[in-house]
């Protein structure tokens, strides 16, 4: 019998099946190349702010050559409405604390229970992030969509060299209650408007009768591309989406017996999350540090451990600095 897991996964490598990745048109590169130039030229300052309006270093390194592609394929190629989508984004991000105050500290009262965790990778490298509605702890306020938020930017950085999405999982077990429309509709809003492109996957479990109706409440108010990738009761190791060993064994089919210890996994995610950025924006910074960089360079060469398979040998995770082993 395997022993339990209490640690994160650290990313790998590569994905051991390589994402596709359509090559640009003449027309999509002229479109790409009108967008970056905006962005890039020197004295561009964002519109609508009286001080600082200037581009930040964290706002160059997220204006990555993947980001402006996203931008520009969810509105359609359109660059005026691409410009306008990203700048949008860049004032939302300042107004929302990114850079300041959505800190680990901030949100980790929301994180006590395990209710949204990042765990293991898909095959094609996507981040897990799963979500455990019966585990809610907290009353609705703006504090439970900013944890969302802050797990969505680990995600990101967690992301291994040419992967862009993440995978979520959900499962409503447990007598587990649906959100208020009202904080469904604000998650949607924040994951469409500022998260364009970055849902690979949602993978959802276990939802009684009560949900299915709100789930049909939501739906206008989810776009279509999205709607798609939704996956009602899948078996995500059967299908091939996740190898048994980067996934949960309960109710999801894998072999990792993870068990959420809030004393042990937070301070591990976090310090993991942490000294990610830290490398990736010192990557970065060699390979120029402005506007338009690839994410596929700067996170070549950055990770965190050659990590071992989970389920077999070790789980690695780094906390201050430093590397725990699990053994499993």
């Amino acid at each position: 019998m395997s022993k339990p897991i209490h640690f994160p996964i650290p990313p790998p490598s590569k994905p051991s099946v390589p994402p596709h990745v359509a090559s640009l048109t003449e027309k999509q590169s002229t479109m790409y190349q009108t967008v970056y130039g905006y962005f890039a030229k020197p004295d561009y300052n964002i519109p609508g702010l009286e001080e600082n309006a200037e581009l930040m270093e964290e706002e160059k390194f997220w204006l990555s050559h993947e980001c402006i592609l996203r931008y520009l394929r969810a509105s359609k190629w359109k660059t005026e409405v691409a410009i306008h989508r990203i700048e949008d984004t860049l004032k939302w991000r300042r107004s929302y604390g990114l850079y300041t105050t959505l800190t680990s500290e901030h949100v980790e009262p929301e994180a006590s229970t395990g209710k949204q965790v990042i765990f293991g990778f898909t095959v094609d490298g996507k981040p897990g992030y799963y979500m455990f509605p019966s585990r809610q702890n907290t009353e609705e306020s703006p504090r439970q969509i900013e944890f969302v938020v802050w797990i969505l930017e680990s995600c990101i950085d967690m992301m291994p060299s040419g992967v862009e999405t993440v995978a979520l999982f959900i499962n409503f077990a447990d007598k587990a209650k649906s959100p208020s429309l009202g904080t469904a509709r604000q998650f949607l809003n924040v994951l469409q408007n500022h998260y364009p492109e970055r849902l690979g996957v949602a993978l959802i479990i276990n939802v009684p009768f009560l949900l299915n109706a709100f789930f049909k409440l939501v739906s206008p108010f989810i776009d279509p591309i999205t709607r798609e990738k939704m996956k009602f009761n899948p078996d995500v190791v059967k299908d091939g989406i996740v190898a048994a060993d980067n996934v949960m064994k309960e109710h999801w089919g894998g072999d990792c017996e993870f068990v959420y210890e809030h004393e042990k996994y937070w301070p591990a995610i976090d310090a993991m999350c942490k000294e990610r950025k830290k490398k990736l924006l010192e990557k970065w910074r060699q390979l120029g540090g402005t506007v338009g960089i690839k994410e596929v360079d700067y996170k070549a060469d950055t990770d965190l451990v050659n990590e071992k398979t989970p389920a077999t040998q070790d789980i690695v995770a780094v906390v201050d600095n430093k590397v725990m082993v699990e053994v499993a």
